[in-house]
């Protein structure tokens, strides 16, 4: 569905770019926007959690994270027990439950 949006926006910016050329490298917009779309994404399991960002693939096991940390407006982020932290793109105070699941309840749900 969010493919079907970038497809939206890069047919918007079609006709300005048809009537001014030069603004041919706007249409670099939508095709990195899929790109993050496909690439940023956090995937857990019962041992580890691997976080991908655009550039770079993160995975640990769960025994190296010491907690979760909730920044408003911003993506979870795992605090491990090396004193550094790793963002966990798409993973939310509200997508918590799914995550407390996937990790085999090594995180808790604070729903239930």
């Amino acid at each position: 569905m969010a493919h079907v949006a970038v497809a939206l926006v890069a047919f918007t910016m079609l006709l300005p770019v048809l009537a001014l050329p030069w603004l041919t490298p706007m249409l670099l917009i939508p095709v990195l926007a899929s790109v993050a779309i496909v690439r940023l994404r956090t995937v857990a399991n019962r041992d580890t959690v691997t976080a991908r960002s655009l550039l770079k693939t993160t995975t640990v096991g769960w025994d190296k994270v010491k907690g979760l940390k909730f920044v408003k407006g911003s993506w979870a982020r795992a605090e491990l027990t090396d004193g550094t932290e790793l963002s966990l793109p798409a993973v939310s105070f509200s997508t918590l439950p799914q995550l407390a699941e996937a990790s085999g309840g090594r995180v808790p749900n604070p729903y239930v």
